[in-house]
């Protein structure tokens, strides 16, 4: 897998949970007693909790060898492969006073 895909999967799970919602890394195996497993985390027990919820499930696997598209930013005309154009979120940050 490319590094630029992995750093972009990761960063997308870390402002996951940022927002404080359910975020599992590992891999994905049954275990013995056939639910299934991401790392230590038992899936089939997470699921069940949140049964009736609508939800949004992101599945990302670290080991996808597509490239990564790079994109042009529609407001500075940068090209960018991350999930923004980094130079805008900077100014948008600095110009917010956060930095």
């Amino acid at each position: 897998m490319s590094a630029i895909r992995r750093a972009a999967i990761l960063k997308l799970a870390a402002a996951a949970y940022e927002m404080q919602l359910d975020v599992m890394n590992g891999t994905l195996m049954p275990d013995t007693t056939g639910r299934w497993r991401v790392g230590g985390h038992d899936l089939t027990a997470w699921l069940a909790a949140h049964e009736g919820e609508e939800l949004v499930l992101v599945l990302g696997s670290l080991e996808d060898e597509r490239p990564v598209e790079t994109r042009v930013c529609r407001t500075c005309g940068r090209d960018y492969t991350d999930l923004e154009c980094p130079h805008c979120r900077a100014n948008r940050i600095r110009l917010r006073g956060h930095a």
